[in-house]
């Protein structure tokens, strides 16, 4: 299964906000085996949306959108995401049965626009907050607050699958360009993923869907790296 996400707000692009949402998909939905090929963050406008929505899902199995959920002026996912699909937004009888029994508010209470989806949309409750969620057409949308986006995805973490996965990660006191033969040995060996991060020592993250694979190539590769002193 291959996934885009797409990471809605301006106080992201502009660096007020830093984009720990993403990470933490990233990190959930390799561990459950699905690949992650894109991550975008575009500005709160309509168009913007719609079109890396509309892109994505042309391209990927899946799309996570996170942010620009809410009553408040600047809150458009929604809307991006219904043009995205060719529908319209309209008042969801499903999210205004679930907030008027989950949670202190009720109708009367809630600002215009709360419970607008995408027409046709799944709603997705918020557990820890008040904006619900939707999913259509393959597009996951999800709050931008952490705690509410991360109760969200428990909900439906089970539709990302994308089969066994398991990693392992050998460190190496050694240039990662003099690693580079050994990296193509290790592949051509093993049917497993490599991927090196430098930092005070490389780290290489080997990855694949057979645990003994994945376990006997970090053995081969320990074998034949210099190890960092601990």
């Amino acid at each position: 299964m291959r996934v885009a996400l797409v990471t809605v707000g301006d106080e992201i692009l502009s660096g007020d906000t830093v984009n720990t949402n993403a990470a933490w998909l990233g990190e959930r939905l390799t561990e459950r085996g699905v690949s992650v090929e894109r991550i975008v963050v575009v500005p709160d406008r309509v168009a913007d949306i719609a079109r890396v929505v509309n892109e994505s899902l042309a391209e990927y199995d899946a799309v996570v959108v996170t942010g620009g959920l809410g009553p408040t002026h600047d809150d458009l996912t929604m809307e991006g995401v219904a043009a995205a699909v060719g529908v319209q937004v309209e008042e969801h009888d499903e999210a205004i049965r679930w907030i008027d029994e989950h949670t202190d508010y009720e109708r009367a209470d809630l600002v215009a626009g709360t419970t607008h989806l995408p027409k046709g949309a799944r709603m997705l409750p918020n557990e820890v907050g008040v904006a619900p969620g939707a999913e259509i057409e393959g597009v996951y949308v999800l709050p931008g607050v952490p705690q509410e986006m991360r109760a969200m995805f428990e909900r439906v973490a089970d539709e990302f699958d994308g089969g066994p996965h398991f990693r392992e990660v050998v460190p190496a006191d050694e240039p990662e360009s003099a690693l580079i033969d050994r990296f193509a040995e290790l592949r051509e060996r093993f049917d497993v993923k490599v991927g090196s991060y430098p930092g005070d020592h490389v780290r290489v993250k080997i990855e694949g869907s057979d645990e003994a694979t994945v376990r006997n190539a970090a053995d081969w590769l320990r074998g034949r790296v210099e190890q960092p002193d601990r």
